[in-house]
């Protein structure tokens, strides 16, 4: 838990007062998870005569702040923000105190999917998002937690909501890599044994990032797998990474339907639904399911 404090020769951290962010927050967020008890001061100056062991973040031109013209680049030009400094010099030690499995490849992992959109984020690259309507990003999320115009609220206690919050996101991203990363080896060896172009799978798996990366995944159409709502699902597999285009769609006749209307124009008893934009089916066993994808590949339909 974190644990505000005054007095600067009490503090675990050092951090910035203020209009908060997310790099300072998931700063904070992490390390109270690394170290456990975590006191933090949080400031609006540092002190030039300061002497101390806590951790200076965010603030004060140190090892673990960005605002300084000599800050540190990413080789990709993305700069480090306070989070990503941190979790540089602490990830892999905390990720082994947690006794994680594959620890440079969830590092690496959780760095690419989680840590450097935030590091970006806060140094003013901002993702382009085409939508009618404003969507909210993590920092956005995090900016929440600000004192709102007319509220009693304090900063101090906004500040403690919005770690604890972070945590809860840290600790569900991080699993969620664990997982990811897991699976991972486990599609790449049934990519290599899959001799057509439907890759089925005996348990869900999250197979789509693995497959496009993958020589192996070049020949897909479809995956199937075992779907939480009972049966099969059959979802069609996109170009690439960056082009969301699926390589084979599912009959446009097909598109919309469900049970007997469905089985009607497919010909196949088990067909249960077939998404309008013709992206996923379900069926009630695994052979419809090959059947139903089988047909496409043959009908081979585009957008």
């Amino acid at each position: 838990m974190i644990t505000l404090v005054k007095d600067l020769n009490e503090a675990n951290g050092i951090t910035h007062n203020g209009t908060m962010h997310d790099d300072e927050v998931f700063a904070t967020a992490f390390l109270s998870l690394y170290f456990g008890d975590f006191k933090v001061a949080r400031v609006s100056e540092v002190p030039k005569d300061i002497s101390t062991n806590a951790i200076v973040y965010d603030i004060g031109k140190g090892k673990f702040d960005h605002h300084q013209n000599d800050a540190r680049i990413r080789d990709n030009g993305i700069k480090y923000s306070s989070f990503g400094l941190l979790f540089e010099e602490y990830g892999i030690k905390y990720l082994k105190k947690l006794k994680i499995k594959n620890v440079k490849e969830v590092y690496n992992y959780f760095v690419k999917d989680f840590i450097e959109a935030i590091d970006a984020i806060d140094n003013g690259i901002f993702p382009e998002i085409k939508s009618l309507h404003k969507v909210k990003i993590v920092g956005d999320l995090i900016k929440l937690f600000n004192p709102s115009y007319g509220s009693d609220d304090t900063e101090d206690e906004q500040f403690i909501k919005a770690v604890e919050f972070a945590k809860i996101m840290f600790i569900e991203e991080l699993k969620n890599v664990v997982g990811k990363v897991e699976a991972s080896k486990k599609v790449k060896t049934i990519l290599k044994k899959t001799k057509g172009s439907i890759l089925i799978l005996d348990e869900y798996l999250p197979y789509q990032e693995t497959l496009l990366s993958s020589p192996y995944g070049e020949k897909i159409k479809f995956a199937i797998y075992p779907s939480n709502r009972g049966g099969y699902g059959i979802k069609t597999i996109p170009i690439s990474t960056t082009d969301k285009t699926s390589r084979v769609y599912f009959p446009k006749e097909w598109g919309g339907l469900t049970s007997d209307d469905l089985e009607k124009v497919t010909g196949i008893k088990g067909s249960l639904f077939c998404h309008a934009n013709r992206f996923l089916m379900t069926a009630r066993d695994l052979d419809t399911a090959i059947k139903l994808a089988e047909i496409a590949i043959e009908l081979n339909e585009q957008q």
